[in-house]
């Protein structure tokens, strides 16, 4: 009788030391659970580097949550094999036991499934998660965040709220975008566009929105009417100077200053250098003197009538814009202001300029617009996987039957071949396409120039 007694405190001790195990485990779980809240709450935002913003040291977060669900399913794995170590047997105290220990396994499964589903959130509706939480200036920090719908239901376009957004790299200049949106709201924004326009170059792209009033120039005139603007400089006095080298129209047009970008010299001589482009041949002895220039009127006869609406991307003042509105075709004019005010430029002359970097998608829908032209701008600096993006952006808007105009593209000699593939993928029909050297580089660089037919395709 007294063996018996031994054996029942010992089996009675025995549970204890379980319950003493789970309870311990449960409290475990229970700190690293409150400590992962903290960190990601509280510390995380302080201790981001630019490490994170170049993908180079993955989040310590994400490895606290591994570890959490590790230890969630070592717990669950306990549990289970403690209620089929259980005594068959119906006492009371049994009983009890395996009653408690399926409630806490249940309370511990339902916090593993609610882990696992925040996993398949969207990224930014976590608040630990808020990309403006890197940033310390408050705009920005507003800017990011998840703008709900006030009604609490989807909008006309599908969606619950709004989700404003920025390019990538801001987040490796977080110091120049900072700079960039440090003002004060309902006041006149700094006179800051050249440092917008670093951010956009170099892929903070698109840029925050701002709750500031654009700097405007002080004795703003009205623009010259649109028969006399076309082919005269704008007054002086609609154009912020500040930023530039010349501090006039006449500064640009002298061919001797210096403009800050050499690729368009004279592009702001309208009367000598502009006015004859697209219209008159550059050389009047074609067999002696090549030129890559092909003649708007021998495109536009290619497709006779069809040709409506285009896309000029490129770097210049809006006269190819200028002389296909000769012939009843709208374009717009995509081009940064390098060195000069060229989109200031475009709109005085009564055009459309689009303020546009390389780095972005083109803003307009799939299939739309019957031409697409390009000079001085995609040349043998560009990289070729770069230059696959942007000519298969360019066809995806591009409307089947639509032309691409490539003028005057030159590179390398030994480049050549690279990039001749990267039209020819494009499988277009060639309607013209030409190869001449360029004589100011000693033969080592070449011009090209095609025109090229977009084929339909069929639907899939």
């Amino acid at each position: 009788m007294r063996k018996t007694n031994v054996i029942k405190k010992f089996g009675t001790w025995r549970g204890i030391h379980r319950f003493i195990f789970i309870l311990g485990a449960l409290a475990l779980l229970v700190c690293v659970a409150s400590l992962s809240k903290f960190y990601s709450l509280s510390l995380r935002p302080f201790l981001i580097s630019d490490a994170f913003c170049n993908h180079n040291n993955p989040v310590s977060h994400g490895r606290t949550e591994s570890e959490i669900r590790l230890t969630l399913g070592s717990v669950i794995q306990r549990i289970q094999q403690e209620m089929n170590d259980l005594p068959k047997d119906s006492s009371t105290s049994g009983l009890r036991y395996s009653a408690f220990l399926a409630d806490i396994l249940g309370l511990v499964e339902s916090v593993q499934e609610s882990i696992v589903e925040g996993d398949h959130q969207h990224p930014l509706s976590r608040p630990k998660q808020q990309s403006g939480d890197y940033f310390l200036i408050e705009e920005i920090r507003k800017y990011v965040r998840i703008k709900p719908n006030r009604l609490g239901k989807q909008n006309f376009m599908g969606a619950n709220g709004t989700f404003t957004s920025i390019g990538h790299a801001c987040f490796s200049m977080k110091k120049e975008l900072e700079e960039y949106m440090d003002y004060d709201v309902g006041e006149i924004c700094k006179d800051d566009w050249r440092l917008a326009q670093k951010l956009m170059v170099h892929g903070c792209d698109p840029l925050p929105r701002r709750r500031c009033f654009s700097r405007a120039p002080q004795l703003y005139s009205k623009p010259f009417p649109i028969n006399e603007s076309m082919w005269k400089l704008p007054d002086n006095r609609n154009v912020r100077w500040s930023q530039y080298r010349c501090k006039n129209f006449s500064c640009l047009a002298n061919n001797s200053t210096g403009k800050g970008f050499f690729k368009c010299a004279d592009c702001f001589n309208l009367t000598n250098h502009e006015m004859p482009r697209w219209i008159k041949p550059l050389y009047q002895d074609p067999n002696s003197n090549p030129t890559a220039d092909f003649l708007i009127p021998q495109v536009l006869d290619l497709k006779h009538g069809d040709i409506r609406i285009g896309l000029d991307f490129s770097v210049g003042t809006g006269t190819f814009a200028a002389r296909m509105r000769d012939f009843n075709v709208t374009i717009v004019s995509a081009t940064i202001n390098l060195g000069a005010p060229f989109n200031e430029m475009i709109a005085l002359r009564g055009l459309i300029p689009l303020y546009l970097t390389i780095n972005q998608r083109l803003p307009f829908f799939d299939n739309t617009l019957d031409l697409i032209h390009t000079t001085r701008f995609l040349d043998g600096w560009i990289d070729f996987v770069l230059l696959d993006f942007v000519l298969f952006d360019w066809d995806r808007v591009l409307r089947p039957g639509g032309l691409l105009w490539i003028d005057s593209f030159f590179c390398l000699k030994e480049d050549l071949d690279d990039y001749l593939e990267a039209f020819k993928m494009l499988r277009y029909k060639k309607h013209k396409w030409i190869i001449v050297p360029k004589l100011d580089k000693d033969d080592q660089e070449v011009f090209f120039s095609a025109v090229l037919e977009k084929p339909p395709r069929p639907f899939r």
